[in-house]
């Protein structure tokens, strides 16, 4: 049988380092899990999108996401947004800038695949879909999700 998780990521385009993950060709008609400011060195803002699976775990209030689950991270550098603060009179209002940070950041869950990450692979890609990320980097993805092990190693809350 094949494994659930391995459907759910199938799509055209190179596979990210260690995790062999692609991206979904219809991650950008997810639902909405929460959105997110990162400030520091990042000073981002962020959409944090989930497939059904993910949305299903996430509504129901567990915290143990099934294998085929994936939760989808886009961020971009914020700017101004001129138009609106011409309006407010004063700069208060931001949107995403033209430029994505990382394009597109996975976590995608499979049980068997991923045991020695929690049952998490992780992916980081570009704006043209290449993977930006390489080995040394999605290597310390896991150790940073430790601290949410509770939350099954994830850290985004549901924002109904």
């Amino acid at each position: 049988m094949e494994n659930p998780g391995a459907g759910a990521i199938a799509s055209a385009g190179q596979a990210s380092p260690i995790f062999d993950i692609t991206i979904p060709k219809d991650y950008r008609d997810w639902r909405l899990i929460s959105v997110a400011h990162e400030t520091g060195d990042l000073n981002d803002i962020r959409a944090v999108l989930g497939n059904d699976a993910a949305i299903k775990t996430y509504r129901e209030g567990k915290f143990s996401f099934p294998d085929g689950a994936i939760i989808a991270r886009l961020a971009w550098k914020y700017v101004p947004a001129d138009e609106d603060n011409k309006v407010f009179g004063r700069e208060q209002s931001f949107v995403a800038g033209p430029q994505p940070i990382w394009y597109l950041q996975l976590m995608v869950k499979d049980s068997i695949k991923y045991a020695a990450t929690g049952g998490w692979g992780f992916a980081q890609f570009d704006k043209n879909g290449n993977p930006s990320a390489g080995q040394a980097k999605l290597e310390a993805c896991f150790p940073c999700h430790v601290p949410a092990k509770t939350q099954d190693y994830v850290y985004t809350h549901y924002a109904p």
